[in-house]
């Protein structure tokens, strides 16, 4: 599996990328957050807040590999896939961890990430649905700025945010709470454009489960399924690929 790095190119749509072939393990940023273990207490058969561990085979030409993270959640629309964070990963991946045949060998540890308050509960909320500008560290000690949008809370680590970027429109994890601290991400202002108006009672439809058509820039069609609604944004939406374990972010006004 791989997530691109801050200094590499970035991709300007949803679509436009073809499948990554190869499973590889790229930390993008300098600030460094450890994953708490405690206590194993994931519900009676369910692996979402379990700590797992599994081997990685792309196929017979590719070298093994050995990955270790955290099952965030069980999509509701798939209830075969899963959305998970690798350790020393920044991007989220979706997999059918139980069915698809390059997990090999998949182990739920003994012990999750641990349950802890969040110290900054009006931060955390000031932070949902918010543009951001987020610095990361560069090899030569600059920092670059990243404009992205904080989407919500992660499921099952609650220190931890997702986010995406305008360059790069993938699902990404960091702990932002810590990032504000540090200096290294600033809350730009709300923008100002009215909200898209609509008739008194109508109901804004969700397309959670709805299939997606996407062509990326070789014109090869990508299909792929809407998984998830940002409440805090209604109109993004998560969307994962049928040749893809990333998940997209996506904003489906005017698309």
């Amino acid at each position: 599996m791989e997530c691109p790095v801050r200094s590499r190119p970035k991709h300007t749509a949803v679509g436009e990328s073809g499948s990554r072939s190869v499973m590889k393990r790229k930390s993008a940023h300098k600030h460094k957050h450890t994953h708490p273990v405690g206590p194993a207490s994931c519900p009676a058969g369910s692996v979402v807040g379990c700590r797992i561990r599994h081997r990685w085979r792309e196929d017979v030409s590719e070298p093994e590999s050995r990955w270790t993270g955290t099952v965030l959640v069980q999509v509701s629309v798939n209830s075969s896939l899963y959305l998970v964070k690798y350790d020393d990963v920044d991007c989220v991946y979706g997999l059918e961890i139980f069915r698809d045949p390059r997990v090999q060998d998949l182990e739920v540890l003994p012990g999750e990430i641990a349950s802890f308050r969040v110290s900054d509960t009006r931060l955390a909320d000031r932070l949902l649905g918010r543009p951001v500008v987020h610095l990361f560290e560069t090899d030569a000690g600059s920092k670059d700025e990243w404009r992205g949008l904080v989407l919500a809370r992660a499921p099952s680590m609650p220190a931890w945010f997702f986010i995406t970027y305008e360059k790069d429109p993938m699902l990404y994890m960091y702990q932002l709470m810590q990032d504000y601290r540090d200096g290294d991400l600033r809350v730009l202002p709300e923008s100002e454009e009215p909200a898209e108006p609509r008739e008194p009672g109508e109901v804004s439809e969700s397309l959670v489960g709805k299939q997606v058509e996407c062509q990326n820039t070789e014109g090869t069609q990508r299909m792929g399924t809407i998984i998830q609604q940002v409440q805090a944004k209604p109109s993004v939406y998560f969307i994962k690929f049928d040749d893809d374990y990333h998940i997209y972010v996506y904003d489906m006004i005017g698309s």
